[in-house]
């Protein structure tokens, strides 16, 4: 089957690939697979048949639109990995904050949710500890030594 690419809201995919999920439970699509490289934003790779493809997106929110062309599996090997994530985050580990308004600022995380990829931490050198919920892409862990 093709592979077509859709443009979404920047920072909505997961939004919107829950919204493709539910369509396709509700009413039979002929979609084998959605993909979501995390490292290209605003974009998603689908595979299935063009017409069912653009009916299911009419009517998801953050959806823009496809982009005509197929999309050749080589063009795409890049963003699939078998490997396992380098470094699993866990309650109560020391991380450090690598993007957004708290950069390089040292916290704990207090909880982590998995489905969403937040988590909550408690930043280490505020004057008041306030939680604060974040991606968790935008935090390091550091090292045992820190």
């Amino acid at each position: 089957m093709p592979i077509y690419t859709l443009r979404t809201t920047r920072g909505r995919e997961k939004t919107a690939i829950n919204a493709l999920r539910a369509a396709i439970e509700n009413d039979p699509y002929e979609i084998q697979s959605i993909l979501y490289p995390q490292d290209l934003k605003g974009y998603l790779f689908i595979e299935g048949d063009k017409a069912d493809i653009e009916r299911l997106v009419r009517n998801v929110r953050h959806a823009k639109g496809i982009i005509d062309n197929e999309v050749e599996i080589a063009d795409i090997e890049k963003f699939i990995s078998n490997e396992p994530q380098e470094i699993k985050l866990e309650l109560g580990d020391r991380v450090e904050v690598i993007d957004g308004p708290y950069k390089g600022e040292p916290a704990q995380i207090e909880r982590i949710d998995e489905a969403n990829q937040k988590a909550t931490i408690k930043l280490l050198e505020a004057a008041v500890p306030i939680p604060v919920t974040i991606d968790i892409e935008q935090l390091r862990k550091r090292s045992k030594e820190e």
